[in-house]
């Protein structure tokens, strides 16, 4: 299976809620019958449908659904190798009667399906491409087929064409419950959206919305979303164009310099925090600043000065510079044992 599953890599993954919530509002829809059926398709090429079909599939079958996904793009289906299962025999199979050898296949859709490494979900791959697949899905076989998948399943996802350039995902999507519409963040031609839009409602198709798909990421919002990530994945899936933001691990010695670093800062705030409280033990005390001005002689009775052998001056009780350097080096040569032992 390959990595562009993150629903199901990495279900912590932003773009996994991101699913998540897809997942929710899809639920949630009114249908006549209940959400049974669900087609994905695109406008052109390119713009993710097969990503987000695969990705909703994992999501459905994470919450407990048991889900089938179709690939029913005949023409370049890639579902096949995104799970990696073998790629025949499948839908076209079952629609031409015919197998990998020519042969006449077996006419029970049941038996195309086959099992993925997602619990809860299966596929049934496109099978051989035909020469007519938009004659095949006319044929009337598939309504059948999807009926009697509905007895055994409680949601299928069609994986189909790009809409714009095929009919066979509008053909399709008359079958299906609703229609959910990919397109590429600032590839999509709205002319191209609206167009497809107008084609699955004219043949009695329904939709349930659109997709914006590649969206650029700023860093500011990748990081936001970092927590609630994992450091494998990036927080969206974005265009070649757009820019993606990479995870910076920390080597072993930039986190020992990092931790010097912040005992030089400790060291340093200690420090101010012993002159400070040198400062306030050795403060004069004086009842309010009247009493001074009252009594001239007040300022002659402040804390004698005295002078020590060094010639250092100080107020009485207060340390010498000597004193306090004494004290501050041996705090770091402390702190430097400390560091050297890996405490």
């Amino acid at each position: 299976m390959k990595k562009e599953i993150i629903t199901f890599k990495e279900p912590k993954s932003p773009i996994s809620e991101v699913f998540r919530t897809l997942r929710t509002n899809i639920q949630f829809m009114n249908t006549k019958r209940g959400l049974k059926s669900l087609l994905v398709t695109s406008t052109s090429p390119s713009e993710g449908k097969s990503w987000v079909s695969a990705n909703l599939a994992v999501t459905f079958a994470q919450a407990g659904k048991k889900v089938i996904l179709i690939d029913c793009d005949m023409r370049k289906g890639r579902q096949f190798s995104i799970f990696g299962v073998a790629p025949t025999p499948g839908l076209s199979n079952f629609l031409s009667g015919v197998n990998s050898n020519g042969e006449e296949s077996n006419n029970n859709i049941l038996s195309y399906i086959k099992e993925t490494e997602v619990k809860n979900l299966y596929l049934i791959p496109a099978g051989n491409i035909p020469p007519n697949p938009s004659e095949l899905l006319v044929s009337g076989l598939l309504p059948d087929a999807i009926d009697t998948l509905r007895e055994v399943c409680d949601l299928i996802i069609f994986d189909g064409t790009p809409s714009d350039l095929v009919t066979d995902a509008v053909i399709v999507s008359r079958y299906v419950d609703t229609t959910l519409i990919v397109t590429a963040y600032k590839e999509t031609k709205m002319d191209a959206l609206e167009k497809v839009k107008k084609d699955i409602e004219n043949v009695g198709g329904k939709i349930a919305g659109v997709v914006i798909n590649k969206m650029p990421v700023t860093q500011k919002e990748y990081y936001s979303s970092y927590y609630y990530g994992s450091s494998n994945v990036t927080a969206q899936r974005t265009s070649k164009t757009s820019n993606k933001v990479p995870i910076k691990k920390v080597s072993a010695k930039q986190e020992e310099q990092l931790r010097i670093e912040r005992m030089k800062a400790e060291t340093k705030n200690k420090a101010k925090e012993i002159l400070k409280q040198n400062r306030e033990e050795t403060k004069p005390k004086t009842s309010s600043i009247y009493d001074f001005e009252k009594d001239e002689q007040a300022s002659a009775k402040q804390v004698p000065i005295q002078t020590n052998s060094n010639n250092a001056t100080s107020s009485e009780g207060l340390k010498s510079p000597e004193e306090l350097i004494k004290q501050m080096n041996d705090y770091l040569e402390e702190e430097r044992e400390k560091l050297k032992k890996g405490e």
